[in-house]
């Protein structure tokens, strides 16, 4: 039976309801029965994919039933009201009351909400909460104030909506009336998809397949970003990318600003470089002589800042007309329709648009940012397709982010990277886009990425941790100097020190990152998660607006106060394990920026340390396993470059485990799939963070000996290791040559040992301090030690500072602490040391930070404490 019905209320108004998923009804109704397509649809921004789902209609006196295999939709065929839902019955919303169109106020369409209903996304249109009910939101594209606006809106019932228009409209979610969620504005008619599905995940899978799966970037998009002061000079550009190689801190690419442009801000398809800052040789602009050879042979991608108001519109309706042979639609205004041919372009469209850039491109440059039109700037503008300003409003910027994107691709064959200042519906499919200068929003990233816009980034405040902490981990990683000077090796040392850590530890976790963008590719589930997103049943996850997850695996906070979800979680900075559900008080180390968590149950998968992503998947690759129950991972691998990935020429890796009493089985599939460049073996190098100390070791069944902590190399294949000082077992092993049968790798333990401190069980660790003490005295003095682990402490200068007689103070802190004073202060230098080296902090700025005379005085007291060298310790990865 057809998927679509038509029929006209008594007042005249036609409607069209038509299942174009098994999931998904779309709503119109208007006064013509034609009811060409809106821009959205038009241009494919929203797709249907080939006319619509198998659909049963039946017919109930003035009522009829839609059904599909996941939904049913009610609809009353005398006043236009609805009901929405599951398959099995089960209510999801319906109409609050007949909707409202063809009026002077243009139309409202009304949606019944429940009590306890909760309602999240439009992009970045709110700015200081994810749980929406209660706001009245107008959809309008504004610079800063709402730069991504996407009107789709997902009911903690299970239902979603997405308004199809491309003019500004608004949302009403119970402000004006408590119970009912509204929406409307200036048409004559309305266009909407209702999607029926189960929790938030499955909204979001639904409703980028409908607009589109966000894009795999190109593999070193995933790395860092530097963009340069704007007016620098090819010096400054190519004295930026050395500064970071010196520094040893990893960076893909650099950006400049509109600066490079001969003309600041050109507008134009004439743009050049500015000829004094930015001199490229007439007679070898292509040739490694340019500053952008000099950036290439260092490893790093080039980006430009682009300024557009060309006629989108004209060069996609040209597109159209070349790709398929018909001229398209007009869409919703038919009395505009474009009186000229497509290939007879309106003043100022004289050159397709991204044809100017090609020389660019030619030259090296990898990726654009885009500033482009803007609504208030011509408000009385009509469009080559015969749309008016406020119909191209939201449209656009998607237009141009298209154009680009297929330019790029089309030249090069590569994916692109293109940075959009503005977007809409849809964008997730071509670029990126940039949130601003606001530093720390973290709202209105966990709003677009709960719009379907996974690709969005806000720029790093490099002069506070807690700046540094968030920018690097985000999806996308970028420092932004515009007019100033941010370049991290003008930081002070302390800052300088914690910038490069983290950009390795970023660094190291790029398999981790990108497998969970294919994962959003995939199902539109973003990189960057809100507490909402991972624990839908929690009822505090809509008030933890200053933390996040990023992957299924790692919990970040951006305040020292974290609410840890049900489950155990592991701090990475220290390795204390704690249990949820609770609200945890971090003392976060002086070389960390804020919290970060590790769910029990992990596995995240890590990379050697590398200046810079695009030189391929690394033979071997360490995977970092934290047992609990039972769990399995999926590792994505492409070449990170074209856009084969669509083609499906990816390599999947399963790596799960069960842990059970005393028992863990850890399994690791052969990679399935191939793709250009993938390595022909691959290892896997293994830190499993256990519960107790291992007695048996198996590899695919037979017995693995274990070697002693100083027998050398660890990523022998015929042996394994356990740290005492880090609770690490530690194997390197192997993938089938023949690709046929997985790892196995099964570890016992003595079954006393399970659930007992390591402390306890483990000889030559001096046990923990006690970390506070009831008395005022005793904790002055602790307080003095925390501040001042960077220099020598005696107990006669604490006892000087406090103006207290240094024997009676001895006596007191022996007593309260149960330890020496000398022998506290060891214990923590020694915690803080072994932190330090645990985040890839070199041995000597490890010495230098704690007060040490020298690096060999360090190793010496370092080794007789924890009964190892620094070196020994170290390891690559995340959290040991």
């Amino acid at each position: 039976m057809s998927s679509t019905i038509h029929f006209a209320l008594p007042d005249g108004l036609f409607v069209r309801i038509q299942a174009v998923a098994g999931h998904t009804f779309r709503v119109r109704a208007g006064y013509s029965p034609d009811f060409p397509e809106p821009p959205l649809v038009r241009y494919g921004f929203i797709s249907e994919s080939g006319g619509g789902a198998a659909c049963e209609a039946e017919q109930l006196g003035h009522r009829v039933l839609l059904k599909t295999r996941q939904a049913m939709l009610d609809v009353d065929k005398l006043d236009g009201t609805l009901v929405l839902s599951r398959a099995d019955g089960t209510l999801l919303t319906s109409s609050a009351a007949p909707p409202r169109c063809g009026t002077a106020d243009g139309y409202e369409v009304g949606l019944r909400m429940t009590e306890e209903e909760k309602f999240y996304g439009l992009g970045d249109t709110v700015k200081d909460r994810t749980q929406l009910r209660g706001l009245r939101c107008d959809i309008r594209q504004l610079n800063d104030a709402s730069r991504v606006p996407v009107p789709f809106l997902m009911s903690s019932r299970g239902w979603a909506i997405l308004v199809n228009t491309t003019r500004p409209h608004t949302i009403d979610i119970g402000c004006s009336i408590s119970d009912r969620l509204s929406f409307g504005g200036q048409e004559s008619e309305y266009d909407y998809y209702l999607i029926a599905g189960e929790g938030c995940d499955t909204l979001l899978d639904r409703f980028t397949n409908l607009t589109g799966r966000p894009a795999v970037l190109p593999i070193w998009a995933y790395g860092l970003t530097f963009i340069s002061n704007q007016y620098a000079t090819a010096r400054d550009v190519i004295e930026d990318g050395l500064n970071f190689r010196r520094e040893g801190i990893p960076c893909d690419m650099i950006g400049l600003e509109p600066g490079w442009m001969g003309t600041m801000r050109d507008y134009s398809t004439g743009k050049t470089w500015h000829p004094e800052r930015f001199a490229v040789p007439s007679w070898d602009p292509k040739g490694p002589r340019t500053f952008m050879g000099a950036l290439q042979r260092m490893g790093f991608k080039l980006s430009l800042w682009l300024c557009c108001n060309y006629d989108a519109a004209f060069e996609e309706d040209r597109h159209i007309v070349a790709t398929t042979g018909t001229r398209p639609e007009v869409g919703i205004r038919p009395e505009t329709a474009m009186e000229t041919e497509a290939s007879s372009p309106p003043p100022g469209a004289e050159e397709i648009w991204y044809g100017h850039l090609e020389k660019f491109v030619e030259q090296g440059v990898s990726a654009f940012k885009l500033e482009g039109y803007a609504y208030e700037n011509y408000p009385d503008k009509q469009w080559a397709n015969g749309m008016s300003a406020e119909e191209t409003h939201h449209l656009y910027h998607l237009l141009l982010c298209r154009q680009m994107h297929r330019g790029y691709s089309g030249q090069t064959g590569r994916r692109a990277m293109i940075y959009s200042m503005k977007g809409y519906t849809g964008v997730q499919k071509y670029a990126a886009t940039w949130t601003g200068y606001q530093y720390v929003n973290l709202i209105e990233l966990l709003n677009q990425n709960m719009s379907g816009n996974v690709n969005a980034l806000t720029d790093m405040e490099v002069h506070a941790p807690a700046g540094i902490h968030f920018g690097f981990l985000q999806t996308l990683s970028q420092v932004n100097s515009w007019a100033y000077w941010q370049h991290p090796s003008l930081l002070d040392p302390g800052l300088l020190q914690m910038f490069r850590a983290y950009a390795k530890l970023r660094y190291r976790m790029i398999p981790y990152l990108y497998s969970a963008a294919h994962a959003a590719a995939r199902t539109g589930m973003p990189v960057m998660r809100a507490m909402r997103l991972m624990f839908p049943d929690d009822p505090r996850s809509d008030g933890l607006l200053e933390q996040y997850m990023l992957g299924d695996a790692l919990l970040v906070g951006l305040t020292e106060n974290v609410y840890l979800p049900a489950g155990v979680w592991i701090d990475y900075w220290t390795g204390e394990r704690h249990t949820g559900p609770q609200e945890l008080a971090c003392r976060v180390p002086s070389h960390a920026g804020g919290p970060l968590f590790i769910r029990a149950g992990a596995i995240i998968p890590v990379w050697p340390e590398m200046s810079h992503l695009g030189q391929g998947s690394p033979e071997l690759i360490g995977l970092q396993v934290y047992p609990q129950g039972s769990n399995e991972y999926t590792l994505y691998e492409d070449d990170g470059i074209t856009y084969d990935y669509l083609e499906h020429k990816v390599a999947v890796t399963k790596i799960g485990f069960r842990s059970e009493g005393s028992r863990l089985a850890i399994r690791i599939e052969p990679r399935c799939g191939q793709y250009a460049g993938m390595p022909e073996k691959r290892m896997y190098e293994l830190s499993i963070h256990a519960d107790a100390e291992p007695s048996e070791l198996l590899l695919n069944g037979a017995p693995l000996a274990l070697h002693p902590d100083d027998a050398g190399d660890s990523r022998m294949t015929d042996s394994w290791q356990f740290d005492r000082a880090s609770s690490l077992i530690r194997l390197t092993v192997q993938e089938d040559p023949g690709k046929q049968h997985p790892v196995r790798i099964e570890v016992g333990y003595d079954s006393d040992d399970i659930g007992r401190p390591m402390a306890k069980r483990t000889a030559g660790l001096p046990p923990s301090p006690k970390a506070s003490s009831t008395n005022k005295l005793i904790r002055q003095v602790i307080a003095q030690v925390d501040e001042g682990l960077d220099r020598e402490l005696t107990l006669h200068l604490v006892a000087e500072r406090l103006h207290v007689n240094s024997s009676h103070l001895s006596r007191l802190f022996k007593r309260e602490m149960g330890i020496p004073f000398s022998a506290y202060v060891l214990d923590k230098k020694m915690e803080r040391a072994k932190q330090m080296l645990l985040a890839e902090h070199k041995i000597g700025d490890v010495a230098d930070s704690l007060g040490f005379t020298d690096s060999s005085h360090f190793i010496r007291v370092f080794r007789k404490y924890w009964g190892m060298t620094p070196g020994k310790l170290k390891a690559p990865g995340p959290a040991r």
